[in-house]
């Protein structure tokens, strides 16, 4: 446990130096979400306002998560493999990417909420859905990540990898959003819905930890 919190702050100690990175994102998300506002206005039906969104933080998290293992180089990986253990080294970057994704997501909804208003939605489902999609995006992403690292940081191979692994929690997670959109939802199908998200997100995690060793070793 020690490992994983060193290995967070240090995390957190490179962003908050490197804040250009940060910086770019948020930038992204805002002149994003104002292009969205001068194209449709506030006129807007529920299902195109969840598309959107969803459009705009997937690629968000692709420019987050995607420096995760890119600014490890080499060296700094050899010094980590003898200084820590690799199961600690996949928790920590999938715990501060997951902050980071979901105080992202936050901060886009409400620059979104702010431009193109909000459609009535059952808070309930609503707000946990959001957040274990984050968590699920940034936890696949980061394994992703270390994948296109260990081949020479190829940018490409990141999208082309990325894509197909986190398009069944996008699915789930959108139509969470589309069944929020009803005020009243039955118990079973609002824990339904949620237990179906948290799996794919369990899984993830579960994989990551398993298979992170064997990479990092290569």
């Amino acid at each position: 446990m020690k490992e994983v919190i060193d290995l967070i702050k240090k995390d957190f100690l490179l962003e908050i130096r490197q804040r250009f990175a940060l910086n770019a994102i948020l930038l992204y998300v805002v002149s994003t979400v104002f292009v969205v506002q001068l194209s449709f206005g506030r006129i807007i039906d529920e299902t195109s306002w969840i598309a959107l969104f969803w459009i705009i933080l997937l690629f968000a998290a692709f420019n987050a998560v995607s420096k995760s293992f890119v600014q490890e180089h080499s060296a700094r990986r050899l010094y980590y493999f003898v200084l820590a253990s690799p199961v600690s080294i996949i928790i920590s970057k999938i715990t501060y990417n997951s902050a980071l994704m979901v105080s992202l997501g936050f901060l886009s909804l409400g620059l979104y909420v702010l431009f193109l208003g909000m459609p009535e939605f059952n808070p309930w489902l609503l707000y946990p859905s959001f957040i274990l999609g984050c968590i699920g995006l940034a936890s696949a992403l980061t394994m992703v990540s270390a994948i296109a690292s260990s081949a020479g940081n190829n940018a490409a191979l990141m999208a082309v990898l990325g894509f197909p692994v986190v398009i069944p929690l996008l699915l789930l997670v959108i139509n969470a959003f589309k069944m929020a959109l009803k005020v009243e939802i039955a118990t079973m199908q609002l824990i339904k819905s949620l237990t179906s998200i948290f799996l794919i997100d369990a899984v993830v995690i579960v994989l990551a930890v398993i298979l992170f060793p064997y990479l990092w070793r290569k």
